[in-house]
């Protein structure tokens, strides 16, 4: 079963990393700053989002792995 969570955070990763590099923001004259407005408007559907939610779920896989 952890090996689903380690697989789901590895495609939320990807995923983040590629909607970073494409998506433009409406605010921001960077990359950097349109990722951010775009996390803080959009949340969870933002690149940036999906990539923090990638590196929770590996940690959480791990967590549980040294806990079992």
């Amino acid at each position: 079963m952890l090996i689903v969570l380690y697989i789901f955070g590895a495609v939320l990763i990807v995923w983040g990393i590629y909607r970073m590099k494409t998506d433009d923001g409406l605010f921001g004259k960077n990359r950097k700053s349109k990722n951010i407005f775009n996390l803080l408007l959009m949340g969870e559907a933002s690149g940036l989002g999906q990539f923090l939610s990638g590196i929770v779920c590996i940690i959480i896989g791990i967590i549980a792995f040294v806990l079992k």
